[in-house]
């Protein structure tokens, strides 16, 4: 009995010893503090783990890579950047980088961002790549956006403009029966003006129906937004708008021509893609601002100009 309990002794004193070998030479994750970790397109696993090996990330680099060979399933690593956490062990990092669990990064489109803007905020983010060209107007849905660091800007773009092209035919599909435009690009017209006129959401759906029964009527739009937007590009005028370029017959200009202008003016939002094939029934055909930021409608040139009168007289007690 004595001799048995001595070769138990034995047999754990040499698991226990094999047991640390085996963990010296396969190492171990020394993550200290939550750490981003970038793997450079085409890096090897051998680059990688000397390089998580030279920052304190792992114990030893042929271990992880031992540890790899054995465990790791065979499957490349990817790309991007990693967020590596103080609880990981060497396969948790190893099971990331295979399935490509990379950060990623946001970047917000503005509803209302004309394509201008789009284009510089694309281009003005460090962390994406590449070239893009400004992008056709009403082409883009604002809404935010996830990326990861290096991804080309014409990719990011690319869903952007997909996800416009898919809003836009379910759109199309739930409109109105009452919807004045005849087709899915007079749509995006329609509510890029509708999205320039009012910063109010509750004031969509009746703005929309000013302008549908405008067009039904074949009266002009008259949008100041249509006026401005091919001397900026759909940036800020910061001016009042001259006699000059309200006259001005260019084919986005509504106080000058009739109809729908040539193209839209502005990236649209959902809620004024929506409001243009929704219009709220409504027998007004005017409006201006009010102070408080909405408008106030009128059914009648008379009543309109009661209310001009109302805004232009606010405008002078309030030095705007």
């Amino acid at each position: 009995m004595k001799k048995l309990g001595c070769l138990v002794a034995a047999l754990m004193a040499l698991l226990i010893a094999g047991w640390l070998v085996i963990g010296s030479v396969m190492g171990e994750a020394t993550i200290e503090e939550d750490t981003v970790f970038a793997i450079p397109a085409g890096s090897s696993l051998t680059a990688v783990a000397n390089r998580m090996e030279e920052q304190g990330l792992i114990s030893s680099s042929d271990g992880f890579l031992l540890n790899a060979k054995l465990f790791g399933g065979g499957d490349a690593i990817q790309a991007g950047e990693f967020e590596l956490t103080a609880d990981m062990s060497q396969a948790d990092i190893l099971g990331a980088f295979q399935n490509g669990d990379v950060i990623r990064r946001f970047i917000t489109i503005p509803e209302g961002m004309p394509s201008i803007m789009v284009f510089e905020r694309l281009m003005a983010h460090e962390l994406l790549s590449g070239e893009i060209e400004i992008p056709p107007e009403g082409s883009v849905l604002p809404d935010t956006y996830d990326f990861e660091r290096g991804e080309a800007r014409s990719a990011v773009l690319a869903r952007m403009q997909s996800a416009m092209t898919d809003y836009l035919d379910q759109a199309w599909e739930e409109r109105s029966a009452d919807a004045a435009v005849t087709s899915k690009a007079e749509a995006v017209i329609l509510a890029s003006i509708i999205e320039k006129e009012t910063q109010a959401k509750d004031e969509l759906g009746k703005v929309s129906g000013v302008m549908s029964n405008r067009i039904r009527i074949g009266m002009q739009l008259g949008a100041d937004a249509t006026t401005i937007y091919p001397i900026t590009k759909g940036k800020p005028l910061g001016r009042m708008i001259r006699v000059s370029e309200l006259r001005d017959p260019n084919p986005y200009n509504t106080r000058a021509i009739f109809g729908l202008p040539i193209g839209p003016i502005t990236n649209p939002s959902r809620a004024a893609i929506k409001a243009a094939l929704n219009p709220e029934e409504t027998s007004a055909l005017f409006y201006v601002a009010d102070g408080s930021g909405g408008h106030v409608f009128a059914d009648t040139l008379e009543e309109h100009n009661r209310n001009v009168a109302k805004w232009r007289r606010f405008r002078e007690e309030n030095g705007i």
